[in-house]
């Protein structure tokens, strides 16, 4: 039983982990929901598709994606692992 607990706990950590980034920063500007432009330039965010915010964050990490923002945003996701983008991008197609 004991071994059981622990299995479930041990899968239970690791899956919320997957889910739980934090994206207070990005809601700052895209708002809560990620409904709003931000600061009135950028895509809104809840529109796109989990396939295309990831390949913008991953673009505007490595500097290959981007308009008026890609300076703001690249300092934003340099420290984002690809799992932390993954993560990120299926809270937001999940609301």
């Amino acid at each position: 039983m004991k071994k059981t607990l622990v299995t479930m706990a041990i899968v239970g950590l690791a899956s919320t982990s997957a889910f739980a980034v934090n994206t207070a920063a990005c809601v700052g500007c895209h708002g809560a929901n990620f409904e709003k432009a931000a600061l009135g330039k950028s895509k809104i965010v809840k529109d796109l598709k989990k396939e295309e915010i990831i390949a913008a964050l991953k673009g505007y990490k490595d500097g290959t994606f981007g308009g008026a923002m890609k300076g703001v945003m690249k300092g934003q996701v340099a420290n984002l692992s690809d799992a932390d983008i993954e993560a990120i991008a299926t809270q937001i197609t999940a609301k």
